[in-house]
């Protein structure tokens, strides 16, 4: 996904927890480093619980997903790696999610994550874009301090 926006936002967006609040879930929370805490429901009964794996600021943010616990356990860790790329004035966001089981019973949970995660990125990156624009238009019509004059 192109974010049109610098890194740094979009980092803080990931990581901020009051930015969190704003485009992922209300009830987000998130210690940001490495094997810090995070969880987020980003849509109703989707409880979203995980260990921070990997911190890179402004770069990478790994999640490790703890397993929920209605669903049937299974060999394996379900993963969200964040991998953010400057590109010009923007910035390109992979996601790439990993480690779902491939079993029946998983298969709902699985279109659940997706569909939350889809509306989720959207509004991460309208939230972002935002803020790049405010940010932007403040700092053009910010008037411009020269010396002070001696009187």
């Amino acid at each position: 996904m192109d974010i049109n926006a610098g890194v740094n936002g979009v980092w803080s967006a990931l990581t901020d927890v009051n930015l969190l609040k704003r485009w992922l879930s209300p009830d987000a929370r998130i210690a940001p480093r490495a094997g810090g805490s995070f969880f987020a429901m980003p849509a109703p009964g989707l409880a979203r619980d995980a260990m921070i794996d990997v911190f890179d600021p402004p770069r990478r943010l790994r999640l490790l997903y703890l397993p929920p616990p209605d669903m049937p356990s299974f060999d394996g860790v379900i993963s969200d790696d964040f991998l953010l790329d400057s590109a010009g004035a923007g910035t390109i966001v992979r996601v790439l999610g990993s480690g779902m089981p491939d079993l029946p019973e998983w298969d709902q949970h699985y279109r659940q994550v997706r569909a939350a995660s889809e509306r989720a990125l959207t509004r991460l990156r309208v939230l972002v874009e935002l803020l790049a624009r405010k940010s932007r238009a403040s700092s053009v019509s910010a008037p411009e301090q020269g010396p002070k004059q001696q009187q």
